[in-house]
């Protein structure tokens, strides 16, 4: 494990970043970085790609007036995966937004991420996303590679307190971040209606999917799904069930 690194984005906004290169270096990262453990713990998985406007904007504030108030009032971590990119950035977006002080911690590949301020970032990089306070660069030469990291986190920063995992929209990557965080025995709740890989899950869970990884993760019973339908009446539902699982 690396020193505890200080990355100033051009936004000002300073966070803390360590590089790890064993899954069991996690609790040492996690006290060197200063974060407590046995804390509320929401993981945050998928995209934000191919979708219309309307429906993007309705996710943008499911965010703003779901996810980051309820991390808040919870003093609940957040883990995503810490890019400038989709729901990662929605992430930031409104934990800035709302003026929100909780750990938002990003796991990514430290070879395809580009720390601000660096003048040769890596071929083919990724900015990391600026209004998270921290950041775990894992090993890894590809995207995905971060999935089991990701999960591990959450479950050590956890540490007990409950965690579950929220998966919107989302590609090929976001099938392996699934099967991690059921791995890891966490509540996956897809946001059905939010496109791509979270409706194929949901298909799965009503009986109606082909695609063999969806038809297994439905077979774990940890997996469970929103209609985003309704989006007021979806919030509602879904803030309610974040608030109560993440509070017993």
């Amino acid at each position: 494990m690396e020193k505890l690194l200080q990355l100033s984005f051009n936004t000002g906004q300073i966070a803390s970043a360590i590089q790890v290169q064993q899954i069991t270096e996690l609790p040492q990262a996690v006290a060197t970085m200063g974060l407590q453990m046995a804390r509320p713990t929401l993981v945050i998985v998928g995209g934000a790609s191919k979708m219309c406007a309307a429906d993007f904007l309705q996710i943008q504030r499911l965010f703003m007036e779901v996810l980051a108030p309820i991390a808040e009032n919870l003093g609940a971590y957040v883990v995503d995966g810490g890019t400038d990119a989709g729901v990662m950035r929605l992430m930031g977006e409104a934990r800035t937004e709302i003026g929100a002080k909780f750990a938002l911690i990003g796991v990514a590949p430290a070879s395809k991420v580009a720390l601000p301020n660096c003048l040769e970032p890596p071929a083919d990089s990724t900015p990391l996303e600026p209004n998270h306070n921290y950041f775990v660069l894992v090993p890894g030469s590809n995207w995905g590679d971060e999935s089991p990291w990701l999960a591990a986190l959450a479950t050590v920063l956890a540490n007990g307190a409950p965690s579950l995992t929220i998966l919107i929209n989302g590609g090929e990557i976001t099938f392996q971040d699934a099967l991690q965080n059921v791995n890891a025995e966490r509540l996956v709740i897809v946001l059905a209606g939010s496109g791509r890989t979270a409706d194929i899950l949901a298909n799965a869970l009503h009986g109606e999917s082909s695609d063999q990884r969806a038809i297994e993760l439905a077979k774990s019973g940890i997996v469970h799904y929103i209609e985003l339908s309704s989006f007021q009446e979806s919030f509602e539902q879904l803030a309610q069930m974040i608030k109560g699982l993440l509070s017993a």
